[in-house]
């Protein structure tokens, strides 16, 4: 029909496209091919300055983003637009993982990689905040009742070769990457399957599972990861313990110390059996902490072939989930959790895939696949 020009921001300078634009008289349809040729539908920034937008939306806020990009590259954008080409191209990232994601549940593609020792598949959850539209009827922790946060569910995998000279498991150098976003334990399973799939589940010599003690853990090493040795955070069970023995004999003194650290070594010994028996002989006068009593105990008693640490250590083992705990913090709360922050799920997501992608060392196969398409 014409030609238009379509005015495009660059790494280097503002330009003018000068592009041919058709339309079909049957459909009615206007189209520009060269659009679709350059990676320009629908924007006016090139692929290059959205990649530069993306990857400081993911590490920073879209404001300090958006003074970063001015500073450093003399590229001149609004808030609104590092934001929104971070969310996209998150959003990008998310479509290439459900893709792959559907072929490994299908079984159409079992990546052959080199057989590693020890394969291990570490889970947590933590809250991001949200906007009110996102808790609107779900219960909140503190005193109002009223939920302000949504729980991001993320998973890290990494590989073991060998043990220090004291016998303790190392991780190998470089071997960590992660998934996450906000979704239900159902969605996240295949999800973390798919990570696990994809960095030599099939071809591994051990595969362990850590986590927390979680139900909703337990359902996912159940349902996909049913052959793992699964493992609950040490630390994480010492806290239960500490918790309780701090609301039985109080949070300072004596006794309680003496009760926390007989406990501790019994459990770090991997004699549970002992530690729930200790817990059975205390006798409260108040219900709540009866009832808390009661619940300490249904944790221990669920996870007592999950805590034989000392056997675990004995196969050089890791016991504690400090990799997945340190995840929660870098790739969460580092970035959406800053002071007055509040996300939907779809920008939160956008984000934490964003985040997942560079941290995992998959950035540049993300572009180099999406140049393919």
């Amino acid at each position: 029909m014409d030609y238009r020009i379509k005015q495009v921001t660059t790494v280097l300078s503002e330009i003018g496209i000068k592009r041919a634009y058709y339309h079909c008289q049957k459909c009615g349809k206007g189209l520009i091919p060269k659009d679709k040729d350059l990676d320009l539908e629908n924007t006016s920034f090139s692929p290059g300055v959205r990649r530069m937008m993306a990857r400081v939306g993911a590490k920073e806020s879209f404001e300090d983003g958006r003074s970063d990009l001015k500073e450093l590259a003399d590229v001149v954008v609004t808030i609104k637009e590092v934001e929104r080409t971070s969310e996209a191209i998150g959003g990008q990232i998310e479509v290439t993982a459900v893709r792959e994601r559907e072929q490994v549940m299908e079984g159409k593609v079992i990546p052959f990689l080199p057989a590693v020792p020890k394969l291990y598949i570490t889970i947590d959850g933590t809250g991001v905040p949200a906007v009110p539209c996102e808790t609107e009827g779900r219960k909140g922790k503190d005193e109002t009742g009223i939920a302000k946060t949504r729980e991001a569910k993320l998973g890290a995998i990494f590989t073991q070769t060998k043990v220090n000279e004291e016998g303790f498991a190392v991780r190998d150098e470089d071997s960590t990457t992660y998934v996450g976003a906000i979704e239900t334990a159902e969605e996240f399973g295949p999800r973390i399957y798919t990570e696990a799939v994809r960095r030599g589940l099939n071809r591994a010599q051990k595969v362990i599972l850590l986590g927390d003690g979680a139900v909703w853990i337990r359902g996912i090493g159940e349902d996909h990861f049913p052959e793992a040795v699964q493992i609950v955070d040490l630390y994480h069970a010492l806290e239960h313990l500490s918790g309780l023995g701090k609301m039985f004999y109080g949070p300072t003194g004596s006794i309680v110390s003496r009760w926390i650290e007989t406990q501790s070594v019994e459990l770090k010994e991997g004699d549970i059996e002992k530690v729930i028996a200790s817990m059975r002989r205390l006798r409260p006068q108040k219900k709540s902490i009866q009832e808390e009593i009661e619940k300490t105990l249904g944790y221990f008693e669920t996870n007592k072939e999950r805590m034989r640490y000392a056997e675990f250590r004995k196969q050089g083992l890791f016991v504690g989930s400090g990799v997945i705990e340190a995840g929660c913090k870098m790739i969460v709360g580092q970035r959406l959790k800053q002071s007055g922050m509040r996300w939907t799920v779809r920008g939160a997501n956008a984000i934490i895939a964003l985040r997942c992608c560079q941290i995992s060392g998959r950035w540049e196969e993300f572009w180099e696949n999406r140049m393919a398409e």
